[in-house]
């Protein structure tokens, strides 16, 4: 019966996901076999940013031999978590990998279920029950979290050193998401870091696309390329977009404008070939090296060689290249930005951004 059902989730994979001219799925209960499934919230795996970063972190275990053979579902609904990742458990996969704070208590009552399998957890702080005690912790359940408010802080910092007309502004998705929350006051928190230096005033507009469900608003480029025109209007000159395909949008439709544009996750100059003319950095979650490093911890806790990080497992934040606009920054600008960056990573600056929005 365990077999057959088995061989239904694969069945199930493989009408969800895999083209009819992809090889043919190995049996994934098989233990010198190691699978590795993903699981994105309702963003698509082709995002150019939060999705497609973590995707290739997981792309790059099967390239390295890590993982003999990994596959993605999207999620189109978020009432179907629990059978997203139940089609991967079930068909044997030894790794799952979901994406996005949302999914998260999906993903734990899922490793409870499963005990068998490792899972990591992207964006999806582990408190379970909600205090500091790591025997708390679920064994088999990693969260990959990174400092958002320090790569916004960057990025904010670097906006108001840049502008010209003093005005700057964040379009983003939902707050009610902390690591989007986070990016976003941090960004507020770097300009008020250089004005204090330098005795500026930089306006700041940070937008947060919360009134629409998580079904849309990291899914809506056209509300992110309205609200960053409007903050151009209104004389900003850098915009930065945090949030899938809705930061997207912002930060294309601020490249069209011709001010400075700012991407979030990954280096969106390699993703937004039609923003990179403007794009003057990106504040970086490390996302694909550090999902590649959990799936090879998995791999070794499996074999018995390592321990798995059960609880949260931190990654690494920073600010992108300035590629294109390299010959636009000064030296004097450049030389703050890594002063900034080398004081967030020892503490001798901090953000001051609380780890989840308070209770209003």
């Amino acid at each position: 019966m365990k077999k057959l059902y088995a061989l239904l989730a694969v069945l199930m994979i493989a009408a969800m996901v895999v083209p009819a001219c992809t090889p043919t799925a190995p049996d994934c209960t098989k233990p010198e076999v190691f699978c590795v499934g993903l699981v994105t919230d309702v963003g698509k795996i082709d995002d150019k940013s939060f999705n497609q970063s973590t995707w290739e972190g997981v792309q790059k275990a099967e390239e390295d031999g890590v993982a003999d053979w990994v596959q993605y579902i999207e999620t189109t609904d978020s009432k179907d978590y629990d059978k997203n990742i139940a089609t991967f458990a079930d068909a044997g996969y030894d790794a799952i990998v979901t994406v996005g704070f949302a999914l998260g208590e999906a993903t734990a009552a899922a490793a409870i279920k499963y005990p068998n399998v490792y899972f990591i957890g992207v964006d999806q702080f582990q408190a379970w029950p909600y205090d500091d005690d790591a025997t708390n912790d679920i064994a088999n359940l990693a969260g990959l979290n990174f400092p958002e408010d320090n790569a916004g802080f960057l990025v904010g910092a670097l906006a108001a050193m840049m502008s010209e007309s003093h005005k700057i502004g964040a379009v983003c998705g939902t707050d009610a998401v902390p690591p989007v929350w986070r990016f976003g006051e941090g960004y507020k928190a770097g300009a008020a870091y250089i004005d204090a230096e330098k005795g500026t005033t930089t306006e700041v507009f940070v937008v947060y696309h919360s009134d629409v469900g998580f079904d849309k608003t990291f899914t809506d480029p056209e509300w992110g390329a309205t609200t960053a025109n409007s903050m151009i209007d209104q004389g900003a000159d850098v915009i930065f977009g945090a949030g899938g395909k809705t930061g997207n949008g912002a930060v294309i439709a601020a490249a069209q404008k011709g001010v400075y544009a700012i991407g979030v996750d990954t280096d969106q100059y390699y993703t937004l070939p039609e923003a990179a003319a403007r794009l003057l950095s990106s504040a970086m979650k490390l996302l694909n090296p550090g999902t590649y490093e959990l799936v090879k911890l998995a791999k070794d806790a499996q074999a018995g060689t390592a321990d798995f990080p059960a609880g949260n497992f931190m990654g690494k934040a920073g600010y992108a290249e300035f590629h294109d606009m390299a010959g636009n920054v000064p030296d004097d600008v450049k030389a703050k930005m890594e002063e900034i960056s080398a004081g967030l990573i020892d503490g001798s600056i901090t953000t001051g951004v609380p780890p989840v929005k308070p209770s209003e």
